[in-house]
């Protein structure tokens, strides 16, 4: 299978992360893309390096506004008397529609979701090459590739179009499809992490021809906490195009199958020609946010499902955190996609 990846990710190295009141290590790590690298080569995958297609298929999902921000932002928080090497916002608006400051501290509040998005000096750089590698990947299964892995890092699925969050900076599973949709093709979303796609969501939320559909922990007791609730369908012209399927902690291989199986069959009647894996690894039963209980196995047999559609899939990097088990679980995955 071919693979995406450019080291410039590496660049990217937050130190910051809080957690129940506590400040821990941020696990969102440059170790991660030794580990999946690893993974990705033992299923066969050959890595190239991808090209650079500019700001436009990011700016297609994101901003102005956002993109001169998440640029400048880091030199600008650097003329503050005392500020920290990261930028860490301290406030937040009460809607995105209340006004927009000038002050750096006010915009890293209105453009920061939380304190799990650290913005350090080489942020941009990382999250314009992670991003680059998601259009490179899509574009690849719009020329004709059966399958794909994007080694996407930072990853992307808790970014909304003017919003970073939950170590997310770009959404690269929401520019791969928009670039999909550009070369005439109808996107799924399916994002398997087990976190909910509340930037995804958000991004497409108002619209009818991007389909998309996550399965995740409950949000009622698992962050992102606001978003991913089963009674979130979409609205306007994206009324019935967005799908969660909230589960219950510590779910299994088999709910989760079960679960999919209904995912799928919500892509199938969207009428996709191509989905877009938001593919975490994080529902593993050992990784260090244990929220489901997923096996090395289980992972086999999502991907071996998901394969089975014979949709061309372009596989984005999400979440999957440092473990043991983290470049057996990719492995797994792919091997379950190249055995369909």
């Amino acid at each position: 299978m071919k693979a995406i990846l450019d080291d410039r990710q590496r660049a990217h190295d937050p130190k910051n992360f809080m957690a129940n009141g506590t400040r821990k290590p941020n696990p969102e790590v440059p170790r991660r893309v030794d580990i999946l690298k690893a993974g990705a080569e033992a299923a066969g995958c050959v890595f190239e390096t991808p090209a650079d297609a500019g700001l436009g298929p990011i700016a297609a999902v994101h901003t102005a506004e956002y993109l001169t921000f998440l640029r400048n932002i880091h030199t600008r928080w650097q003329r503050i008397e005392g500020a920290s090497d990261e930028v860490i916002p301290n406030v937040h608006p009460m809607n995105r529609t209340d006004s927009y400051p000038k002050s750096a501290v006010g915009q890293a509040g209105y453009h920061q979701a939380d304190t799990a998005c650290p913005i350090a000096e080489y942020t941009w750089k990382a999250a314009y090459w992670s991003a680059q590698t998601a259009v490179s990947g899509a574009d690849a299964v719009a020329a004709g590739a059966r399958a794909v892995y994007a080694l996407s890092r930072p990853p992307g699925h808790h970014a909304f179009a003017d919003l970073a969050g939950g170590f997310c900076f770009f959404n690269n599973s929401g520019i791969a499809a928009q670039r999909l949709l550009y070369k005439g093709l109808r996107p799924a979303i399916l994002d398997v992490d087990v976190h909910h796609g509340n930037g995804t969501q958000g991004m497409f939320y108002a619209r009818g021809d991007v389909l998309t559909v996550s399965i995740h922990a409950d949000p009622a007791r698992f962050y992102p906490f606001f978003w991913g609730h089963a009674h979130e369908r979409g609205e306007g012209a994206g009324l019935g195009a967005n799908l969660n399927l909230p589960l219950e902690r510590g779910t299994d291989d088999e709910t989760y199958l079960n679960t999919l199986d209904r995912a799928l069959a919500q892509i199938t009647d969207f009428g996709a020609d191509v989905i877009v894996v938001a593919l975490g690894l994080d529902a593993h039963i050992d990784d260090p946010f244990q929220g489901f209980a997923v096996t090395t196995e289980g992972f086999t047999r999502i991907a071996a499902a998901i394969a089975a559609t014979g949709l061309p899939l372009v596989c984005v990097q999400e979440g999957g955190y440092v473990s043991d088990a983290l470049g057996g679980n990719l492995t797994a995955f792919l091997n379950g996609i190249e055995g369909n």
